[in-house]
């Protein structure tokens, strides 16, 4: 009976901690940075689309976002026993540009670090996936910046016409950043991802959200097209609510691939079939791992992606600001350069702020090389 009494407060212990442990995951995730799901006639068209599936977007080829036999115990052990470079140990250098100023003839692209930047002609002002907080996470404490890389933010930009998102992950979209642009700002996402910014205030008949191969024109002589990528989405305990993509953006006679998250496969190469040639193809470079190996690129398959879409100059991005993997901060462009030597694919190596000018500034000093 004594022992009955014991098992019976144990028990009675262990639903108290797992019940006060859902309590408090239910108000934490109430947080408005973890946005919302899809409901109602947003998710009623997502559930017309061929590549959504028992609940979830699917890619267009099966795809494991963790190998089934990945090591956990591995993969803790590597987190705590990262390289000593796997932050750079001196301060990112970055060029302070007058963004509000800078004009000039052809399409402009600026940098911001990981996969943030700023595309200009003609007077237009294109945002993609802009992350100014400082932290790729919903929490403070995990996924800061580099030292250096926070130089720039929305004070510094000229009126945005339009915002592109990719997908919904932490170091693509985020809540502070989005909550500060000005009202009336355009967003073009994938599908679903407007769900998260109805959330944050922002007017539903300022969201555009688009399938694979959906686009249309955006301004004059500017046309978008959302394009597959091979990865995943969610912000909260749930993947795949939402989809991820890549796009085509054709812009006063130039067409540039704004690549956001992809594990390598055929995809590159339908794009470049349909699209191409590309003048700038801007294609993720970092954060990768042998655990994970079909949502992110190793270098040397960014630069095979470049030449499958047929691209002019390689700009590898997603690198330089969030340590968001175990290798070293350089690594990727120091593979990326190697390889792109090697198969003769011209790539542009911007500061951040430094500005990539289409026919007539390509960066390409090794400035990482501190």
């Amino acid at each position: 009976m004594f022992l009955l009494k014991i098992f019976k407060r144990i028990l009675l212990g262990i639903v108290v901690v797992v019940l006060g442990l859902s309590l408090v995951t239910f108000i934490v995730m109430q947080q408005k940075t973890f946005g919302r799901n899809p409901s109602g006639d947003r998710l009623k068209r997502i559930e017309k689309s061929a590549h959504y599936k028992n609940g979830s977007f699917q890619n267009l080829t099966p795809t494991d976002v963790m190998l089934k036999d990945a090591s956990y115990v591995k993969m803790i052990r590597d987190y705590f026993n990262k390289p000593a470079n796997n932050t750079p140990q001196q301060l990112i250098p970055s060029q302070k540009t007058d963004l509000k100023k800078l004009q000039s003839a052809t399409p402009s692209i600026t940098w911001f670090g990981h996969s943030s930047y700023l595309i200009q002609s003609k007077g237009v002002h294109i945002l993609v996936d802009p992350v100014f907080s400082g932290n790729a996470s919903p929490f403070t404490f995990f996924g800061k910046s580099f030292k250096g890389t926070d130089v720039y933010g929305l004070a510094d930009m000229p009126k945005i016409d339009m915002v592109i998102i990719s997908h919904d992950h932490y170091d693509h979209l985020d809540y502070k950043t989005i909550s500060h642009l000005p009202a009336g700002t355009q967003f073009y996402t994938p599908l679903g991802v407007g769900a998260h910014l109805e959330h944050w205030g922002i007017a539903p008949d300022k969201i555009v959200e688009y399938d694979w191969w959906e686009g249309g024109k955006i301004g004059d002589s500017i046309q978008l097209t959302a394009t597959p990528a091979r990865h995943f989405s969610g912000r909260g305990l749930q993947r795949g609510k939402t989809l991820w993509s890549s796009y085509v953006l054709n812009l006063h006679g130039y067409t540039l691939l704004i690549g956001g998250d992809s594990g390598y496969e055929n995809h590159f190469k339908e794009i470049g079939n349909r699209f191409g040639p590309f003048d700038l193809a801007i294609l993720e470079s970092g954060q990768y791992g042998e655990s994970w190996p079909y949502i992110h690129m190793m270098p040397e398959e960014t630069v095979q992606a470049a030449k499958d879409l047929q691209a002019k100059v390689l700009f590898p991005v997603h690198w330089s600001k969030f340590a968001l993997a175990y290798h070293a901060w350089d690594e990727p462009i120091e593979r990326l350069i190697k390889s792109a030597s090697q198969q003769q694919m011209k790539v542009t190596t911007p500061l951040i702020g430094e500005p990539i000018i289409l026919d007539k500034q390509y960066p390409q000093q090794s400035w990482w090389k501190m």
